[in-house]
């Protein structure tokens, strides 16, 4: 980083976050609930549609993260929380420095209550290219580092969901967005990641697709 940013700097990120876990669909953690399998590992990822950090532009950038932990997160009641997180590798300096400052939490707003409730070890950072697609209907929703981390998920259906209708939850209470935001239900068709530690691959568990909008430092 080239530059230090000021803390006290106002900041708003808008855009879409998604990922995809070990649980099944659907994934308890979004109820507040213990993870499936009394653990959860998975892939989140945001991209920023329109976002600034003071002066700094952050419009089309992307982030990713690589998390585990076990137990309730929501009720505190969780140990062994691990990431790493991996920064768009188009951002310039100041960008990057912008990113860092927000999703470490030192910006304050909702990833800085977040980061406080997860608390985990940081196992790593870097800058890759992160390769992110959602659909305009929410149809299917993707993410790629090539030959670090894979997260793809279609939209969930069943024999009584109307053609084209989504699965979504209003209000739930355990959003990693933020209240006031809308899940659609998704079905992971591709889950794998190889770096920092982090090594799984599989497919037909949860996923879960959030729009997010947040503002800080307050």
């Amino acid at each position: 980083m080239t530059e230090q940013l000021g803390t006290a700097t106002r900041w708003h990120l808008a855009g879409d976050w998604f990922d995809v876990c070990k649980c099944a669909i659907p994934c308890p953690c979004t109820f507040a609930q213990p993870p499936t399998y009394g653990d959860c590992e998975g892939v989140l990822v945001w991209h920023i549609r329109e976002g600034n950090y003071g002066d700094v532009r952050l419009d089309g950038l992307n982030v990713l993260m690589l998390g585990a932990f076990t137990g309730n997160v929501w009720a505190g009641e969780h140990s062994d929380a691990y990431a790493a997180v991996f920064l768009d590798e188009r951002a310039d300096d100041r960008q990057r420095a912008a990113l860092g400052t927000v999703f470490g939490g030192e910006a304050g707003g909702w990833p800085a209550r977040f980061g406080e409730m997860l608390r985990p070890e940081m196992r790593g950072m870097d800058i890759a290219p992160i390769r992110v697609e959602i659909d305009e209907d929410l149809a299917t929703w993707r993410a790629e580092i090539p030959g670090r981390v894979t997260a793809h998920a279609e939209a969930l259906t069943g024999p009584t969901t109307p053609e084209g209708a989504r699965v979504q939850v209003h209000n739930a209470p355990g959003a990693e967005v933020g209240s006031g935001q809308v899940a659609t239900w998704g079905r992971a068709t591709a889950d794998r990641a190889d770096a920092f530690g982090f090594s799984w691959d599989r497919s037909g568990k949860s996923s879960k697709h959030f729009p997010f909008d947040w503002t800080g430092p307050d």
